[in-house]
This record gives C-alpha cells, sequence and structure tokens, in this order.
C-alpha cells in the first residue's frame, strides 16, 4: 500500500508519522506558539529531522468549542508558509474545510488536504477532483460543527455509524475521480464523540481499517487522554504515545502527533518487534 502526496508516494509499509504544526492563536494545545512565521519554520524543520513524514499545518483551531477562522485570515497564515516549506523534503498537508484555502494551499505547495468535514463544504470535492497534481485527502468523521460538536452526543453503534460515513465519503472521492491511493480516512476521535465512544472506536479499529483505505488517528494530547489519566494537555507524551501504539497494532498506517521524537522511537521500536516476529514466523 502506498500513499500518493502530490510529487511524494509514501510506502505504508510501516506506520507513518504526521506532525502538527498549529498556527493559531487558540488550538488547544499549542495555540499561539508557532504563529510567528519564523517559529513556525523552526518547529517544521525540527519535526522532520525527528522523523515526522509529514507536516500538517492548522490555521483553524477545530478544537470543542471554537469558533469559525475567517477564509482570509486561514490564507494569510497558510501560504507564506506553505511556499517557505516547498523545499523542506516532506510532503506538507494543510487542515482545512474551505475550498478556496484548498486551492491557495495547493497552489503554494501542498501535497495533502486534511479536511474534518470530509469534503463535504460545496465545492471542496471538485477542488480535490480537479487539482492538476496527485494532492491526498484525509476525510474525517465529524457530527456538527466544532462550537458544538460535544453537546449531546449519541450514537446507535458509533463504529458502525463512523465507518459507514468514511465509506461513503470514500467512495464520493473514487466517483468524482480521485484514486485511491490518493485517499486516507480518520475516525476523528473527540469530533462529536465521549470518552467512551473514541476507546470503541479505537479497540474497534480494524473495522475502519477493513474498508481498504489508510486509516489515520490522532488522539495526541488530546482530552480522552487527559481523562483516562488524569494529566494536563502538556503533560499527555506518554498517555499519547500509548494511544498511538495501540492504534497501529490494530492496523492505523499514520499517526497524527505533537510529540514527533517520541513517537518515532516508540514505533522503532514497535516496528522491530513486529518485524523480528515476522522473520520467526516466516522461519518456522
Amino acid at each position: 500500500m502506498i500513499l500518493r502526496c502530490g510529487r511524494f508516494e509514501l510506502a505504508l509499509d510501516r506506520p507513518r508519522v504526521m506532525g502538527v504544526l498549529n498556527v493559531t492563536p487558540d488550538s488547544f494545545s499549542d495555540g499561539g506558539r508557532f504563529l510567528e512565521m519564523d517559529a513556525a519554520l523552526e518547529h517544521a524543520r525540527r519535526m522532520i529531522e525527528e522523523g515526522a513524514d509529514i507536516i500538517d499545518i492548522g490555521a483553524e483551531s477545530t478544537r470543542p468549542g471554537a469558533t469559525p477562522t475567517s477564509e482570509s485570515d486561514e490564507m494569510r497564515r497558510i501560504v507564506p508558509l506553505l511556499e517557505r516549506l516547498a523545499g523542506a523534503g516532506a510532503p506538507v498537508s494543510v487542515d482545512t474545510r474551505k475550498p478556496a484555502v484548498m486551492r491557495a494551499a495547493i497552489a503554494a505547495g501542498a501535497s495533502m488536504i486534511n479536511d474534518v468535514a470530509a469534503l463535504r463544504a460545496p465545492g471542496a470535492l471538485e477542488t480535490l477532483a480537479s487539482a492538476t497534481k496527485p494532492v491526498a485527502v484525509c476525510l474525517m468523521h465529524m457530527r456538527g460543527e466544532p462550537a458544538s460538536m460535544q453537546q449531546r452526543v449519541a450514537y446507535t453503534d458509533v463504529v458502525a455509524e463512523v465507518r459507514g460515513f468514511l465509506a461513503e465519503r470514500a467512495g464520493a472521492c473514487e466517483a468524482a475521480g480521485i484514486a485511491h491511493e490518493r485517499i486516507v480516512v480518520d475516525p476523528g476521535f473527540g469530533f462529536g464523540k465521549t470518552v467512551a465512544h473514541n476507546l470503541v472506536l479505537l479497540r474497534e479499529l480494524a473495522q475502519i481499517v477493513a474498508l481498504g483505505y489508510p486509516v489515520l488517528v490522532g488522539l495526541s494530547r488530546k482530552s480522552t487522554i487527559g481523562t483516562i489519566t488524569g494529566r494536563e494537555v502538556g503533560e499527555r507524551v506518554a498517555g499519547s504515545l500509548g494511544a498511538a501504539l495501540a492504534a497501529v497494532a490494530r492496523g492505523a498506517k499514520l499517526v497524527r502527533v505533537h510529540d514527533v521524537r517520541e513517537t518515532v522511537d516508540a514505533l522503532k521500536v514497535w516496528n522491530a518487534v513486529e518485524t523480528a516476529a515476522l522473520g520467526r514466523a516466516e522461519r518456522g
């Protein structure tokens, strides 16, 4: 399995790490830290040096309770940064729901669009389908809007409902001409879901993997980790590593994280163990 991201092709024979770069004043974990261009560039380059396979830039906070960011503000934060990162040596993803921002990002060098709304905004699907280069897209499940998504959350069967939604959106992409190898799906941990929903989705992640698309998991530093461990946002590295390992053990191909170096090291150990076990089985 490969993931085609513009001019990049990522082999998914091992879990890949997506490093988070929030250029926002209000993201839940690091809001405001990387608003300045030099700080953002330094952080992106540091994450690549630490082993990040993809850099994911977000210019609009989608944390629970967040208010929307204007199209012009998103572009102002994203486009100059993308242009400076064009030769960084790793695919750059842009986390946006807005078709105009998607078009500007692709023109500025983005290799992937990471959409929490799964290309449901008018014109979003057409934007990716008509792109002149094979930009990847991550389709995420979210019920409601960030401002209100954690209010009155209810599912009959959260795994079946999330799986069905992702299957429908991925099918719509392929029907529109977006190649299978450009599509990633994300169950959307914490987006219109309780802690219990998140844990069931993680435990049953293999059902999402069975759709046949690479699965991205983003649990890094989230409130679910805090609820389980009792730790504040800045103290959730160990818990986030546990979640990442649980995800890849169930078939996730990409993990979206804030702590790249620690995650890369943990996955190296996990992969070494799995490779050794496979080699022993083949010999035996």
